[in-house]
Order: C-alpha cells, then sequence, then structure tokens
C-alpha cells in the first residue's frame, strides 16, 4: 500500500519525500521552508503555527496527496515515453 501524506508528517519528511509540497505550502502561506529558516514538527503544527484551521489543513492534506497522485502519473507516463523514445526533450 502506498504511502500517504498525513496531517502528522514531519516538515522534513515532507520536503524530502515530496519536494514539490514546498512550493505548494509557500503558495498557501507556510513560506518558512523557501526562506532558509528551519520548520521542525508536523504539517498539522507548522500550519496551525501560521494560523490556519482544522478543515484547512485538511484540505492541505487532501491537496498534497491529489498532486501526489498527479506527480506519480505524470512520470510513468514519461518513463513509458523514454522506453519507447516517443519523449520530446
Amino acid at each position: 500500500m502506498k504511502k500517504k501524506i498525513t496531517k502528522d508528517i514531519s516538515i522534513e519528511e515532507l520536503v524530502e519525500k515530496y519536494p514539490f509540497s514546498v512550493d505548494y505550502l509557500a503558495k498557501n502561506g507556510i513560506r518558512c521552508i523557501v526562506c532558509g529558516e528551519p520548520i521542525w514538527g508536523t504539517l498539522k503544527e507548522a500550519s496551525e503555527e501560521k494560523g490556519f484551521d482544522a478543515e484547512t489543513i485538511e484540505k492541505f492534506v487532501k491537496e498534497l496527496n491529489a498532486l501526489n497522485e498527479n506527480f506519480e502519473e505524470d512520470m510513468k507516463e514519461n518513463m513509458k515515453r523514454i522506453d519507447t523514445g516517443k519523449l520530446d526533450v
């Protein structure tokens, strides 16, 4: 079973395993990840620190998982195109 992003994921793991999350979070008001200031704790804790409520945090989790699904599908499609020599570069 594929691991899903949860509100309890550490910021370190989120950034390491899901690098697209940095841009997503920055666009949603959690910018310290990109400014270089270390963030400790979980996605939930970082979101609460910025004033987000439980409903918004669940929205973040849902959207991050959707982005991850799209990212994985795009990677699979690109790998198929590379294997068949049809990737435009």
